[in-house]
């Protein structure tokens, strides 16, 4: 229902962002150092700060000390109990998982859905970019099936499972203005991708505590990746970015829509001029939107929304200052 979208051609094409991504990239950096610089600061809030694992010096046995962590070499050699201290880990972590299938290269705003993805990402990579942090990059596209452009009588074709591609995470500006070029690069195919595939890949191999972000328009159903953001959050902060077209929440009266699902090539014409029909697809709609905001509670994630109609460097802004004010709340006066 919410992934129909205006004909297009279903020829893969480059990202619109491709042939003007340094100047896009540049603007977008611009953009979120005058908005967001300064409002996150503090990399080891949540599930960061600790003991850390980096072994360091050893000092004599307390009460009270984690035997777990007795220098047994040490305590053997001066016939004194000694434990073992670590330095704390002093850098954080952070990777992005993009959802860029065929669902995002839609938009009726200001923005195309996929547009506001690649800013998102550019929001998080220069807020954690800093102070020698880390950040890698998994992309999801669709796989590549050719989408039709008429109704399909008995059912869409099955499409190749979806592409997956990861982005070491490295750090340094240099490093963090490549990752953005490659996923601004991306080309989106058409046919369906695996939204859980792509969340499963920051689960595995494991990885030490971090940040983990993942931006989409959570379209799939929620039972393909519930399971896999929950597991996400044993281990991590999670953010779930959600990317939302308004033609996905309601239709416009404009007589005959042809619209086609940008995943599997259905098309449909749709009677917009019909009051019940376009009743009906908002309340589906609101119940879509109400089913994934409890996925994303349910496994414990940060929701964040943001709306290709509006200006999504202010819903950032805003939604990193309640962040901040829910973390210091009762800390501070």
């Amino acid at each position: 229902m919410a992934r129909a979208a205006p004909v297009t051609s279903p020829t893969p094409r480059p990202a619109p962002l491709a042939d003007r991504s340094e100047a896009v990239l540049s603007r977008l950096q611009l953009l979120v150092t005058r908005k967001l610089d300064g409002m996150l600061q503090g990399d080891y809030a949540g599930l960061l700060p600790g003991p850390g694992s980096e072994a360091g010096e050893s000092r004599e046995y307390r009460p009270g000390d984690d035997v777990r962590r007795m220098d047994w070499p040490v305590t053997a050699r001066t016939t004194t109990p000694h434990v073992r201290r670590t330095v704390a880990d002093r850098e954080l972590e952070t990777w992005l998982a993009l959802d860029l299938s065929a669902s995002l290269d839609f938009g009726t705003g200001q923005w195309l859905k996929r547009e506001v993805v690649v800013a998102a990402a550019a929001a998080i990579t220069h807020l954690t970019v800093r102070g020698g942090n880390r950040i890698g990059a998994v992309i999801g596209t669709g796989g590549g099936a050719p989408a039709p452009t008429r109704r399909w009588r008995a059912g869409p074709p099955p499409a190749r499972p979806g592409v997956l591609t990861r982005l070491p995470a490295r750090s340094g500006r240099k490093e963090a203005q490549g990752l953005l070029r490659a996923v601004a690069n991306t080309a989106i195919q058409p046919g369906r991708g695996d939204l859980g595939a792509l969340i499963e890949m920051l689960n595995r191999p494991p990885r030490r505590r971090g940040v983990a972000v993942v931006v989409s328009d959570f379209l799939a159903p929620a039972e393909q990746w519930a399971r896999p953001m929950r597991k996400l959050r044993v281990r991590h902060d999670v953010l779930a970015i959600e990317v939302v077209d308004p033609r996905e929440l309601e239709l416009p009266d404009v007589g005959v829509l042809p619209v086609v699902d940008p995943e599997s090539g259905e098309l449909h014409e749709v009677q917009t001029a019909d009051p019940r029909l376009r009743q009906r697809y908002a309340e589906a709609a609101t119940a879509q939107r109400a089913t994934i905001a409890a996925a994303l509670r349910g496994a414990g994630a940060a929701h964040l929304r943001l709306r290709t109609d509006r200006d999504w460097l202010l819903d950032m802004v805003r939604f990193v200052a309640a962040q901040r004010h829910a973390r210091t709340r009762g800390t501070t006066r």
